[in-house]
């Protein structure tokens, strides 16, 4: 049996190439679970996996994709069985594990979670690792008290995968969001998924002058950390808490403990990769409940499997707007 996998290798001189191939279903890695792979996604890891590796992959030949949707086909764990349609994200799949940019992949029953009711398989890659983890964003928010009508809800690089999906949420949720971006080009498209105010970066790419401004946001999700997460912190409303998600803009945090100590702000840090099952669970119900379908269609760019070196070029130069929706069949 074989199948289409993007395979990425690396050469004698370290240089990696990545292509289209057959292959046979034997080179597939041990695991309990063989799922017929419909649709798979693109988020920034995939970039860094598909063209230097980024200290992400361990071993080559390699196959890129850290989320993806389809079939059961074959499983010695008991929770599944052939047929079941099944969602993987997280769990280092597609860096130190074969991931989803193939029509074949085996895993951990432990890895997986059940399709939601009410989604698609193309629909769950059009949310995938970005739209699960600006969900776990805005449920945390919650949890710290966030509220429809408390005041603006901030989200930080909202073009892309994350802040597109959050941008949606909130406001299908009944909150007033503020969507930063520094692609004047992509206002219509923020306004379009339920953004009331664009933000130019601009605004909140100087660092820190005091260590508190007007109090201005009832909440955030932050995709950019850096400089901006820094501003962020100072802008706060008295309780507030400012979800971080990412650091497009910098792994470096430089501010003070004033708004924490004198507003009492929170950061949370969300992680998507090892979250527990249940809470997995919980995310996707909500998504399926909560997020709505033509916004969530709104963002998706379609592509196949030799679309993506390109397209992982691409979105680690931050070219890429919204979901890209890989169909590895295509």
């Amino acid at each position: 049996m074989t199948f289409k996998a993007l395979i990425v290798e690396k050469d004698d001189e370290g240089k990696t190439h990545a292509s289209v191939q057959e292959i046979d279903e034997s080179r597939l890695p041990e695991g309990d679970v063989t799922v017929a792979v419909e649709y798979s996604t693109l988020n920034y890891k995939d970039g860094l996996c598909l063209t230097t590796g980024g200290g992400l992959v361990k071993t080559y030949p390699h196959v890129p994709g850290i989320d993806f949707a389809g079939t059961v086909e074959s499983s010695s764990d008991p929770r599944w069985k052939p047929g079941d349609k099944v969602v993987l994200t997280g769990w280092r799949v597609g860096e130190i594990w074969w991931g989803g940019y193939a029509q074949k992949a085996r895993v951990k029953g432990d890895w997986l979670v059940p399709l939601p009711e009410g989604l698609t398989t193309r629909q769950a890659m059009a949310v995938g690792t970005a739209g699960l983890t600006s969900m776990l964003a805005v449920m945390a928010l919650e949890d710290h008290g966030l509220k429809p009508g408390a005041g603006p809800v901030l989200v930080t690089g909202a073009a892309g995968g994350v802040g597109s999906v959050a941008v949606a949420l909130l406001a299908a949720l009944g909150h007033e969001v503020a969507a930063v971006t520094g692609r004047p080009e992509a206002e219509a498209y923020l306004r379009g998924l339920g953004a009331s105010r664009i933000v130019p970066r601009a605004e909140l790419s100087e660092p820190v002058k005091r260590p508190l401004e007007s109090e201005t946001w009832a909440g955030c999700v932050d995709a950019v950390g850096g400089v901006m997460l820094a501003r962020v912190l100072g802008q706060l409303k008295y309780g507030a808490s400012a979800a971080a998600v990412g650091l497009a803009g910098g792994a470096q945090l430089n501010t003070t403990v004033i708004p924490f100590l004198l507003r009492g702000v929170n950061l949370l840090g969300i992680d998507s990769v090892m979250q527990p099952y249940e809470n997995r669970v919980r995310a996707w119900n909500r998504i399926a409940r909560d997020l709505p379908m033509d916004k969530l269609e709104a963002m998706v760019q379609p592509a196949t499997l030799a679309d993506l070196p390109a397209l992982g070029q691409a979105i680690l130069k931050g070219q890429v707007k919204g979901r890209v929706v890989v169909d590895v069949n295509a």
